[in-house]
């Protein structure tokens, strides 16, 4: 079931922190909820939704899923302090997926956050944090710029842990799974090949599952991971208004985007009838849908993607916005 937070974003805008946003985290450490921080699919920044990023709370414990652009802005936005974030999960190291991450680790390092934050994620990972880190140290020794300050390491307090695909993990007080799906295709002779993985993560809560398919097209090892899932959080592209929106420089055109993009987006995403099918296979109870690669597609849109999604599963449908919680 949908709530929005659209109401507290407005009401922190206006510089007020209602008692709902003090109170999103249930202190009982049984109740969970998974809020689409931001839902369009990058690289290209949207005027009206933040870049892919989720926040999975349960109990007391608070974990980012993807962190894309503007992530921590929208974690003030829903009333959940930087400070209580003790994890990052990230499926893939696309940017839309991780360039928030400097900024969440930057935060952190200025306000002097005191718990060990654990980023986990595919191979590359730990490169990723290390450059972050890296670049973290000249501001850090910058400081106040207040003579004899003592200059902190950027380093202290942040973990890595990097998975390929098939682990099994207990994380707080949830287990977590992960497989490796299908948004990339490196074959045995490109230099790529079993260096990097795109992953796909379930959440076993005290309360419910949740299975969050990142990027991928249509895979039988998401399939399996996700069976009787409670809430299935899917990408989907819509490549033909994706196109349209092109206009006259429509990818499939000549001067339009290199015809690698479009075989990546046609062969490395799934479609409004594959989420369906997709959720039919896991015997998922809700589909919430994200990721949004959807051109310039409006609401009318909307009904015809929860229609082609419907054609394969009777469950209830969701189109997500940013700050929705489920």
């Amino acid at each position: 079931m949908r709530k929005t937070y659209a109401l507290l974003a407005a009401l922190a805008a206006a510089g007020l922190q209602p008692a709902a946003a003090q109170d999103t985290v249930s202190p009982t450490g049984i109740a969970s909820q998974w809020i689409t921080l931001g839902t369009h699919g990058g690289p290209v920044p949207h005027a009206d939704r933040a870049e892919p990023s989720n926040l999975l709370l349960t109990g007391s414990e608070v974990y980012l899923v993807d962190v894309g652009d503007g992530a921590a802005n929208q974690m003030a936005r829903v009333g959940v302090p930087l400070a209580r974030l003790s994890g990052v999960f990230i499926s893939h190291l696309h940017f839309d997926h991780t360039g928030g991450l400097g900024a969440v680790l930057g935060l952190r390092f200025q306000t002097e956050a005191q718990n060990t934050l654990t980023i986990y994620g595919p191979p590359g990972t730990r490169q990723l944090v290390d450059g972050l880190i890296a670049s973290m140290r000249p501001g850090g020794e910058a400081g106040y710029g207040v003579p004899g300050e003592e200059v902190h390491d950027p380093s202290i307090g942040i973990e890595v842990i990097e998975w390929r695909g098939g682990e099994t993990a207990v994380v707080g007080g949830m287990t977590v799974r992960n497989v490796e799906n299908t948004h990339y295709s490196f074959t045995p002779d490109s230099p790529q090949y079993g260096r990097y993985a795109s992953l796909s993560f379930r959440f076993d809560l005290p309360d419910r599952s949740i299975l969050y398919t990142g990027d991928t097209a249509p895979s039988e090892a998401v399939d399996r991971l996700g069976q009787g899932v409670d809430l299935l959080v899917a990408e989907m592209i819509d490549l033909e208004g994706l196109l349209g929106a092109m206009g006259p420089a429509r990818g499939d055109q000549a001067g339009g985007p290199p015809p690698l993009l479009i075989e990546h987006l046609r062969t490395h995403h799934i479609t409004p009838s594959q989420i369906g099918e997709m959720a039919a296979a896991m015997d998922a109870g809700e589909v919430v849908v994200t990721h949004l690669v959807i051109g310039n597609a409006g609401r009318e849109d909307w009904r015809r993607y929860e229609a082609e999604i419907g054609a394969h599963f009777d469950g209830t449908i969701t189109i997500a916005q940013d700050l929705d919680g489920f």
